[in-house]
């Protein structure tokens, strides 16, 4: 079929710079007429000669807005040059397995629809991602320029005349201004399965499994209902019962995707009943995994990176590629470290963000990493990795021949245990969580730091003294590239450290985070639970940053 593209005029929308994951705002927001067509344009401007004649990978999680944000890079893309497009059927594809594609396809590139863990539907959000050709985020030079097209665009190049069926798995062939255009539409699981049955033992896990262990698996109505079906139900023959909301929603059956104890709060009773030895759940795009044993025994996010790193010879893949080095983000607990000091490996300490643990993969120094917002990944992609981090555990288990919370009181025995929580205020009105911000800032600013290093808090039985007080500022080591601005951290006397951050994941308001990150070498105290252990700290945090004061928020939305 020949077709011909169009040119139309446009104007700037203010706001379209990309964050953390991409560009997340309102669905409403994307729908508003030119306003998605603006940034896919400036996403594929921003990538330059290397567009012509190149393959890029398209998918996303499901979402309201999904379908026809995906016809519009379709028609976007065949007028601007793009050779061939890779869809997953009926849009679909998990953030991994997007990462998977464009790395085993070699691809410059893909466009991810999500907006991972906030909710969807109409009143929902929405939110695109631009990976590159590496298979992880692209990193803040390419959305830097993407957001200064963005701010001066004055048109966008379309083809309005391609009809593809997104449900059908085939190849379309086009002719678009005279040069082939291709649309592609692949299985959204296969590829991805492919690479975990090279990574982990099938057999091994299906064992562990054929003993007794019984394993839920909640998909929170998200993109990883068709890989859990494909996965444990059909490949490891776990009950479909036990596969729970695998059916992907556009508004994630009215809940918000996100695994954590309070928004998966419905698999945390369904594990306190004993039934099952394993739970886990992932969130909108599946690149996020929450990890439960036995009776809802919690594995911490930080906690379970750090057991995968120290554990990593139960995994095939690491026989085969020795772990070259651990890394994680900032504001992680150092349960990881213990492990690099211990056993000798190289450990890097990067900003939030996934993009920055890339590079470090790149160069052959990482194989293992992980954040405290529940993601966890290796070097077999540039994406963190929920189904992953789940057939980790189950492998480690397999080869322990252990229970979850066995596993981690053996691996706190070894390593010492770090206390860690996470306290999100969400909807923080954009004023004061900025006059926060900026005070906090100049609280450990280089004339006002000695104030407050050297200042010693006591609540309870416990005194702390801070030692160390700053604006995290990391230098990429392959690069050389600095980031600014990454957090403010106390870090005190004993280690312990409280740091303050504004997410940038959030598509209206502010989502401030405070971290807490205690180590205890006093096994009598394992057995805390970790919001009485921290809670000294937590309250000598709040006081010193001053956030009731400056927002008049008292409680958190969600503690992990």
């Amino acid at each position: 079929m020949a077709l011909t593209s169009e040119v139309v005029s446009t104007s700037p929308f203010s706001g379209q710079k990309p964050g953390t994951s991409g560009l997340r705002k309102p669905t409403s927001t994307f729908i508003t007429p030119n306003y998605t067509e603006n940034f896919v344009q400036s996403t594929l401007a921003a990538i330059g000669d290397k567009l012509a004649g190149a393959d890029l990978v398209v998918g996303g999680d499901g979402r309201y807005f999904m379908r026809q944000a995906v016809h519009i890079i379709i028609q976007i893309a065949a007028a601007n040059g793009v050779r061939k497009l890779i869809i997953g059927q009926n849009g679909l594809l998990s953030t991994p397995a997007v990462s998977c594609l464009i790395r085993k396809r070699q691809a410059c590139g893909g466009i991810i629809l999500t907006a991972s863990h906030n909710p969807g539907g109409p009143n929902g959000d929405f939110g695109i991602k631009y990976n590159t050709s590496n298979g992880g985020p692209a990193p803040e030079n390419i959305t830097n320029k993407i957001y200064e097209i963005s701010e001066k665009i004055t048109e966008y190049k379309l083809c309005r005349g391609i009809e593809v069926d997104l449900g059908l798995i085939k190849t379309s062939e086009f002719k678009v201004d005279g040069k082939p255009f291709i649309v592609e539409i692949v299985d959204c699981v296969e590829d991805y399965l492919g690479l975990m049955k090279e990574i982990f033992d099938f057999g091994a896990i299906k064992k562990l499994l054929d003993s007794g262990l019984k394993v839920v698996i909640n998909s929170m109505h998200g993109v990883m209902g068709p890989y859990v079906k494909r996965t444990f139900h059909q490949e490891l023959q776990v009950p479909l019962e036990s596969c729970l909301n695998c059916d992907p929603s556009e508004d994630f059956g009215g809940h918000h995707p996100d695994p954590n104890l309070t928004y998966a709060a419905d698999l945390v009773e369904l594990m306190k009943k004993g039934t099952y030895g394993f739970g886990a759940a992932f969130d909108g795009d599946g690149d996020r995994n929450m990890l439960l044993g036995e009776n809802a025994f919690f594995v911490n996010p930080s906690d379970s990176v750090a057991v995968i790193s120290a554990n990593a010879s139960c995994i095939p893949y690491f026989k085969k590629n020795p772990v070259q080095g651990l890394a994680r983000s900032m504001p992680t607990s150092g349960a990881m470290d213990r492990v690099a000091s211990i056993d000798g490996m190289t450990l890097f300490e990067v900003p939030t963000g996934w993009k920055f643990f890339g590079n470090l993969m790149d160069a052959g120094r990482l194989s293992i990493c992980g954040e405290e917002s529940f993601g966890t990944g290796s070097n077999h992609i540039r994406e963190k990795d929920g189904l992953w981090a789940v057939l980790a555990w189950l492998s480690i288990l397999a080869s322990r021949g252990q229970t979850m919370e066995q596993v981690l009181q053996e691996h706190w025995k070894k390593y010492g245990r770090n206390f860690f929580t996470r306290w999100d205020f969400e909807g923080v009105p954009d004023e004061p969580a900025t006059k926060w911000m900026d005070n906090l800032r100049d609280m450990v600013s280089k004339d006002k730091v000695k104030e407050l290093v050297g200042r010693s808090f006591t609540k309870g039985s416990k005194t702390f003294t801070i030692a160390q007080a700053d604006d995290y500022r990391y230098t990429d080591p392959i690069e050389h590239r600095l980031t600014l601005k990454q957090g403010i951290r106390l870090i005190f006397d004993d280690g312990s450290r409280a740091i303050f951050r504004l997410s940038g994941t959030s598509s209206s308001g502010k989502t401030v985070r405070m971290y807490i990150d205690s180590f205890e070498s006093d096994q009598s105290k394992y057995g805390m639970d970790s919001q009485d252990a921290l809670r000294p700290l937590v309250e000598i945090a709040l006081e010193v940053s001053q956030f009731k004061e400056f927002t008049g928020i008292e409680k958190p939305t969600v503690i992990t």
